[in-house]
């Protein structure tokens, strides 16, 4: 007899070994056809999984994230499917799951083209709605080598023959397709209803440029259409925010052939760019952060001794003079660990906290760049926390603390706690690291906030808290954290006097709470759809004249506006009214200040707030109130 132990902890009891579906049929037909897989003792199996021994078992159907996963992963299959039934010659090579969807990569002859992936997604559909069975088989290595090389499939032998020689491995066969793959999969074509193709893309292979450049061909799928629908229409309001696109429209930046992966930041932009870094500054001053400014290059033999070279080498930018090797700054600690070692320190200037906002360069693959959110050169609101270890505590309460009034003011109100902790390739002791990791649960306790465990996604030197945005549209972003590091100020041989008159060494906190300045904007633009809050905005006002007689009148509202610090924009030119006003609002200013004959005898304006509101006239000092309102409102 097999006991079957359910998610409810009923029992059920089987003469002998059954299968998911056995079980799921057994349960009733309703579960038997929503059945996708199964976990049975945690491990996810296809339905057709043998049981041969007392087992718990859960039955994955669509309304579960794994069942979603298992629909994921089997339209990467479908996709390869249809592929190769249009296009007998291409190769397939791999075809993962990823975040809300799928990929597979290709080699072909000839680039897809937006008909071609047109004609696949109708032949998936074809072939899910021939429901046909998908079934697993098991190979020895050699002769999974052996039967994809008489396929003519030569980049899916090169991934087999990679494999250990004494270990098999199980392909998945759906009609005429079968594929290398590790599974489970959904039972049948049939379950997969919702999906669609989104865009194609080069890819490495093996993500190694020195290889042939693949194409790649990315899709989505969903358990329903409604939840297939609310995703697309998800993707059309970020291509409407895409900073990209905006960055160009409103004349704030632009990327650059001659200098990759770095910024020229325009007029407008630059303002946003001093707006962010002149708040942070201030926040620097409001709480006890002394701001220091350290070298851009900095010797190889500082690096090694950190760890980072062994660690981030193929990132750094490299350079030598005088027969010296260096390198450009991927990060700013250990500068800042050379800062505090010059002089003496003691208890007593404890916790001795670092700001700079520090430019650093790090080599990211062409592929990986991303407008201003994922950049070669960008700078940091970067600051370290020199500490005794009694301190952690509370220093990590009031960064979090602090970190949720600077997101607050930005406009965000929803923040994702997540403490990461040890990797499996780390420095430091075990005992470093156990007070590391309690001091930053303990702080998020203290503070009140419900968080997440990571587990081995802390840094090489220490564990570290990460504070995720989540924006207007549901987008996550994670851009701040904390990280407790006991070993860089050992090796760096950091010290201060203690009250007991001996040497201790400090414990260092790295922390971040915008991070990169440069896709920090990037988010800000894309949570705001460009219309940036008052305070931040380039220009915060425009004053348009209807006809040349009040041109003068104009200019002054524009030059007392000025005088009270605000951003202001004069039009004045022979233009229709109704296409300046346009003009300027397609820019998304907050305000827009019309003058015509009526306003310039009552000494008034007519406002125009953003969204085509209209707010009536109003006397200059009474808009003057409100904007000033808005803006120490960070409205």
């Amino acid at each position: 007899m097999i006991q079957i132990t359910l998610p409810d902890s009923s029992k059920r009891d089987y003469s002998g070994p059954v299968t998911v579906a056995d079980v799921a049929a057994s349960i009733g037909t309703g579960l038997a056809k929503a059945a996708l897989g199964g976990k049975v003792d945690g491990k996810l199996v296809d339905t057709s999984y043998l049981i041969d021994k007392d087992s718990a078992l859960s039955i994955i159907t669509a309304k579960d994230a794994d069942g979603l996963e298992l629909i994921r992963h089997s339209a990467a299959h479908l996709l390869a499917y249809a592929v190769k039934e249009l296009f007998p010659e291409a190769q397939v090579t791999i075809g993962p799951v990823i975040e809300n969807g799928f990929f597979y990569d290709f080699s072909y002859k000839r680039p897809f083209t937006p008909d071609d992936l047109t004609a696949i997604e109708k032949k998936m559909t074809e072939l899910a709605a021939k429901d046909e069975p998908v079934t697993r088989r098991v190979l020895p290595r050699d002769q999974a080598v052996a039967y994809f090389k008489e396929l003519g499939e030569h980049y899916k032998a090169e991934i087999i023959a990679s494999i250990p020689a004494n270990e098999d491995v199980s392909l998945y066969r759906e009609g005429k397709f079968e594929d290398l793959c590790r599974g489970p999969h959904v039972p049948s074509t049939g379950k997969l209803k919702f999906f669609k193709l989104m865009k194609l893309a080069g890819a490495y292979w093996r993500g190694d440029h020195r290889n042939e450049m693949l194409q790649r061909i990315y899709g989505t799928a969903w358990a329903t259409k409604d939840e297939l629908q609310q995703y697309l229409t998800l993707l059309e309001e970020a291509e409407k925010r895409d900073h990209r696109k905006l960055g160009k429209e409103l004349d704030l930046f632009h990327i650059d052939e001659h200098s990759p992966g770095t910024v020229f930041w325009h007029p407008k932009g630059w303002t946003v760019w001093q707006g962010v870094e002149q708040y942070m500054r201030k926040v620097y001053q409001d709480n006890g952060y002394q701001e220091v400014k350290g070298p851009q290059i900095l010797d190889k033999g500082l690096w090694e001794k950190t760890g980072h070279w062994d660690k981030y080498r193929e990132n750094m930018f490299t350079t030598e003079s005088e027969k010296r090797e260096y390198a450009l700054k991927p990060m700013n600690c250990p500068g800042h660990i050379l800062i505090f070692k010059q002089g003496i320190k003691s208890y007593r200037d404890l916790p001795l906290r670092y700001g700079e906002f520090g430019q650093c360069h790090r080599n990211e693959p062409t592929g990986g760049l991303h407008g201003i959110m994922r950049v070669r050169g960008f700078t940091q609101d970067d600051g370290h926390i020199f500490c005794t270890e009694e301190q952690i505590l509370k220093e990590c309460v009031d960064y979090t603390t602090l970190l949720q009034k600077v997101y607050t003011d930005f406009g965000f109100k929803n923040i994702i706690y997540k403490v990461a902790t040890r990797p499996e390739a780390r420095i430091g002791s075990d005992a470093s690291w156990d007070k590391a990791e309690h001091a930053l649960i303990e702080s998020l306790r203290a503070s009140g906030c419900e968080f997440e465990i990571s587990p081995g996604e802390g840094a090489f030197y220490g564990p570290k808290i990460e504070y995720t945005l989540k924006d207007a549209i549901g987008r996550q972003w994670q851009c701040g954290t904390i990280q407790v590091d006991f070993s860089m100020p050992e090796r760096l041989d950091a010290e201060y006097v203690g009250e007991d008159g001996e040497r201790h060494r400090p414990v260092m906190l790295h922390r971040a709470i915008v991070g990169s300045l440069e896709r920090f904007i990037g988010i800000l633009i894309e949570e705001h759809a460009g219309a940036l809050p008052t305070w931040l905005a380039p220009v915060q006002v425009s004053v348009l004249n209807i006809t040349d007689s009040q041109a003068d009148y104009a200019r002054e509202v524009a030059k007392a506006l000025r005088n009270q610090g605000l951003r202001v924009n004069l039009d004045l030119r022979n233009e229709k009214i109704t296409y300046k006003i346009r003009e300027h609002s397609l820019q998304k200013l907050p305000y827009i200040l019309v003058v015509g004959d009526k306003e310039k005898a009552a000494g008034a304006v007519a406002v125009r707030a953003r969204g085509n509101k209209d707010l009536g006239v109003m006397s200059l000092d009474a808009f003057a109130q409100q904007i000033s309102s808005d803006i120490a409102q960070k409205a």
